[in-house]
């Protein structure tokens, strides 16, 4: 089990101001200590990962929430760019989406996602894959400290 004394940092990736409400919300009501820092495209999450301005001073994320229909930059590109990438392919990437299509999923899993979620239409249920993420990848799982 994770015990760390510093909250965990998830980078969430979605543009859909409804969908970040609710998984903030979501993570609030869990029993985890995240801190969410939330880019609505792909090129602003390259640059938080990156560490490029305005996102300097941004801490490294434990874990990543991606949405795939993102502007600028499609979720695929994203994945593939931090999964080639060494200082970053060591951070999960949960995609988190509302696409069900077998092509999205299986190009996911080619390019390396640490899992596939699609996103539950219903709060409660919405709800209740925010506790699972935080119970599996806060709880069961060890994450690599990059403090």
């Amino acid at each position: 089990m994770t015990t760390s004394a510093r909250p965990c940092d998830v980078l969430l990736v979605e543009d859909n101001p409804s969908d970040v409400y609710l998984t903030q919300v979501a993570f609030r009501r869990s029993n985890a200590e995240t801190q969410i820092h939330v880019v609505e495209d792909g090129i602003q999450a390259m640059a938080f990962l990156r560490r490029q301005a305005p996102y300097a001073s941004s801490p490294r994320p434990d874990l990543v929430l991606l949405d795939l229909n993102l502007p600028r930059k499609h979720g695929h590109k994203v994945l593939r760019e931090i999964k080639e990438d060494p200082e970053l392919r060591g951070i999960p990437v949960i995609i988190l989406t509302t696409s069900t299509a077998e092509a999205d999923i299986n190009l996911c899993y080619e390019d390396h996602a640490n899992c596939y979620i699609a996103k539950p239409v219903d709060f409660d249920q919405f709800e209740r894959v925010v506790r699972e993420i935080e119970t599996f990848w806060f709880q069961c799982v060890k994450l690599p400290r990059h403090d």
